[in-house]
């Protein structure tokens, strides 16, 4: 074997071991000690995730200070849908069992708008069978109001059928108790 050959082999042997002991350097400094306790995660992120407070709840959390909306909510269309999805945060209203805060009251328009999230006819958030959608203004046209009318002024927002019911019930549209 010639010179040139053992140096070629010798820098390719030294290449490799620079590279694997690089990789394994880099790989110490940029993994930490905690990945792969528990698969590929890193065991310190639960740690770190128990001291995060916690900013939702479930509606069971709401029922216990709003026992009307309670039942109502539970009799209601809206039983599936979450209070948060309307009002906010929990944590935003209730710190350690206490209340900290109001949430803001929704009004006129803001109504309306939070609404249409769901029930928007161009939205089309769930098959038609599943959640009913309108098409506003025609919706307000076809029920002969103005259509400065907001929807909490025909329907209860956590049972949107509540005054519907009664009021065709009171119009002999339909009988009590069907």
């Amino acid at each position: 074997m010639n010179l040139s050959y053992r140096l070629r082999l010798l820098l390719v042997m030294l290449s490799i071991c620079v590279l694997v002991g690089g990789g394994l350097f880099f790989k110490k400094l940029l993994i930490p000690d905690s990945f792969g306790a528990y698969g590929p995660y890193r065991a310190d992120a639960i740690k770190e995730a128990v001291l995060i407070p916690i900013r939702h709840r479930t509606n069971t959390s709401c029922f216990k200070c709003h026992p009307y909306e309670a039942k109502i909510h539970k009799k209601g269309r809206h039983q599936t849908i979450s209070c948060e999805f309307c009002h906010g945060t929990y944590a935003d209203h209730v710190t350690e069992g206490k209340k900290t805060g109001t949430l803001p009251v929704k009004k006129e328009k803001e109504i309306t708008t939070l609404c249409l999230r769901c029930h928007n006819t161009e939205i089309k958030a769930r098959k038609e069978a599943v959640i009913k959608t309108v098409a506003m203004p025609n919706h307000l046209k076809d029920q002969d109001v103005k259509l400065t009318h907001n929807c909490n002024q025909c329907h209860h927002v956590h049972a949107p059928l509540k005054y519907i019911i009664r009021a065709k019930q009171i119009t002999g549209m339909m009988e009590v108790g069907s």
